[in-house]
C-alpha cells in the first residue's frame, strides 16, 4: 500500500514548481513589453519637435521696406511730391515726375545719386547752372546744401576750387548724403581750418 501512494505525492509536489515557473515567465514577458513601450514613447517624443518647427515672424515674411518723400521741381513734366522706395535714385524721382522737359540740363544733375527722405530736387534748365541764386544749388536760407549742390555752387565757397568741389561731389556719390557739416573732414584735402572757413555758408 505504501508503494502505491508514492506517485501521487511526487505529482503534487511537481505542480507548484511548474506554476512558479509559469508566473516568472509571465513577469519577465511583461517587463519586456513594458520596456519596449517606454522606449517607443521616448523615441516618438524626441522625433515630434522636428516635425512641427514653427517659423518665426522674421523668417515667414521679409522686413517691410521704408518709403521716402521727395519734392521734384524744375524742368520736369509733372512737378510735385512723390513717394519712392527707400533705395531710390534721382533717376527714379525724375521718372515719377513724368520725365524731363526739352530744355532740361541733364548734365547738371547726377541721375545715379541716391536720394534721401525729405529732399527737394530741382532739375535746372539749360543755362541755369552756376547761378548762385538758383534754387537747385542754394537753400531757402541762402546756404549751400552739401547734398544737392553742383560743382559751380560749391566753387562759390571760400577756398573751394574745382578740384575740391569735385572731391566733395565724388565723396557724396560714393558714401551717400552728408549727415553733418563735419563730415566734410572725410573729404581728401579738407582739414579743420578749411572746414571752419566754409562752415557758415553750408548746410545738410
Amino acid at each position: 500500500m505504501v508503494s502505491s501512494d508514492t506517485p501521487p505525492v511526487e505529482a503534487s509536489r511537481a505542480r507548484p514548481h511548474r506554476l512558479r515557473l509559469s508566473i516568472g515567465a509571465a513577469v519577465v514577458l511583461g517587463l519586456v513589453v513594458l520596456s519596449a513601450a517606454v522606449g517607443l514613447g521616448i523615441m516618438r517624443g524626441q522625433a515630434a519637435p522636428s516635425e512641427s518647427v514653427p517659423l518665426t515672424g522674421a523668417a515667414a515674411s521679409p522686413a517691410p521696406r521704408g518709403d521716402l518723400y521727395v519734392h521734384v521741381l524744375g524742368a520736369v513734366e509733372r512737378p510735385g511730391l512723390y513717394v519712392l522706395d527707400v533705395d531710390a535714385r534721382l533717376v527714379d524721382a525724375v521718372a515719377a515726375a513724368g520725365g524731363t522737359t526739352d530744355d532740361a540740363d541733364l548734365g547738371a544733375v547726377n541721375l545715379a545719386r541716391i536720394l534721401a527722405d525729405g529732399e527737394q530736387i530741382v532739375v535746372p534748365v539749360v543755362g541755369a547752372v552756376g547761378d548762385p541764386g538758383a534754387p537747385s544749388v542754394r537753400a531757402a536760407d541762402d546756404l549751400i546744401d552739401l547734398n544737392t549742390a553742383d560743382q559751380a555752387a560749391l566753387e562759390t565757397l571760400p577756398r573751394i576750387g574745382p578740384a575740391l568741389a569735385e572731391r566733395i561731389i565724388a565723396w557724396r556719390e560714393e558714401n551717400g548724403r552728408f549727415q553733418s557739416v563735419d563730415d566734410l573732414l572725410a573729404v581728401p584735402g579738407i582739414g579743420e581750418k578749411l572746414l571752419e572757413a566754409i562752415r557758415e555758408g553750408v548746410r545738410v
